[in-house]
């Protein structure tokens, strides 16, 4: 690893956002009181989707359709391949069954937005620039992905497929909290402008990192309750929690530097790739997976690897970005 490499890795390590993860964590093990009462829990996530959109709206508003086209394509195609790479790995590296393989490729061909906000927090104390539309890749990647996850399970047990309950779980990733905000944020920031953002800018700029440290602080709690899981899932789960957000990382960056994008943008979009839904996909498994294991998805997906993009993953994807940027310009 080069001094570079170490540098960037060890500046991340020590920013706010990671060491209030890793304080959350320790107050589990200490057995502290310490939690966000989850009403206030709620109004985070609510703020942070929300906040989110709304930025992605407004940069969006001042966008034009070529400068978005090939992105959103790329970021498509990134979403309904990294569920077929995780489903396969699943299935046939893991032995796992259908259900629990493809619970495994809805959680993993979506995103994890905290992940997105921690990337970007990370390149904007580097002063990377980005685009500012990614806000809008998201969606694109959150929805079709978890279709392709449940799609698969109802396609390997066809003898006994119950469409209605896809339909069901579709029904429920639309009207989902995390989709709601994220799209009404981005309609409401597009149609308001820059001149409509800078009414509320007060509100939803300057706090934005505070409110994303408060987040992981809950979030190294609620991670480090799992912990436990590791011992009854088996080694599979850290394996695959490790090689496959490196897997598909890389092909995030590929895609990502096809589309044009940034540095900053390439390595936003890997990042993306490389993480985990931990919110929007556990609701759907749920209901249209109910045989799933938790144990094996969750563990791994919030466990594993949320905390290795957060203090690995994002430093090494942007490295990755910077090196095929220099190798392909």
């Amino acid at each position: 690893m080069s001094a570079d490499t170490w540098s960037v890795i060890q500046s991340n390590l020590f920013s706010p956002v990671v060491l209030c993860f890793f304080l959350g964590c320790f107050s589990t093990f200490i057995k502290s009181d310490l939690r966000i009462p989850e009403a206030i829990y709620s109004v985070l996530t609510i703020y942070l989707l929300f906040a989110l959109g709304l930025k992605g709206g407004v940069e969006l508003s001042h966008t034009p359709f070529s400068d978005i086209w090939k992105p959103s394509l790329a970021t498509i195609f990134v979403g309904i391949l990294t569920p077929l790479i995780a489903f396969l790995a699943a299935r046939h590296a893991g032995k796992l069954t259908v259900e629990d393989s493809a619970a495994l490729a809805a959680h993993y061909g979506s995103v994890s937005v905290v992940t997105f906000i921690a990337v970007q927090s990370f390149l904007k104390n580097f002063d990377i620039a980005f685009e500012g539309f990614l806000s809008t890749q998201v969606v694109l990647l959150e929805v079709p992905a978890i279709f392709i996850g449940l799609l698969l399970a109802q396609l390997a047990r066809s003898s006994h497929s119950d469409w209605s309950v896809i339909r069901g779980a579709m029904h429920e990733i639309l009207a989902s909290k995390s989709i709601l905000l994220l799209i009404g944020g981005l309609v409401i920031g597009a149609l308001s402008g820059s001149t409509g953002y800078a009414k509320v800018e007060p509100f939803f700029g300057a706090p934005f990192q505070g409110v994303v440290a408060l987040f992981l602080l809950e979030m190294g709690i609620v991670a480090s309750k799992r912990f436990r899981d590791l011992r009854t899932v088996g080694g599979f789960v850290l394996l695959f929690g490790t090689l496959i957000p490196l897997v598909n990382a890389l092909l995030g960056t590929f895609v990502g530097h096809w589309a044009g994008l940034s540095v900053g943008g390439t390595a936003i979009l890997a990042t993306m790739a490389a993480s985990a839904s931990y919110i929007a996909a556990p609701a759907a498994v749920r209901l249209a997976l109910p045989e799933a294991n938790p144990g094996i998805y969750l563990t791994s997906a919030l466990t594993v690897t949320f905390p290795f993009n957060l203090v690995v993953g994002i430093p090494l994807y942007l490295k990755i970005a910077q090196l095929l940027k220099d190798a392909l310009p």
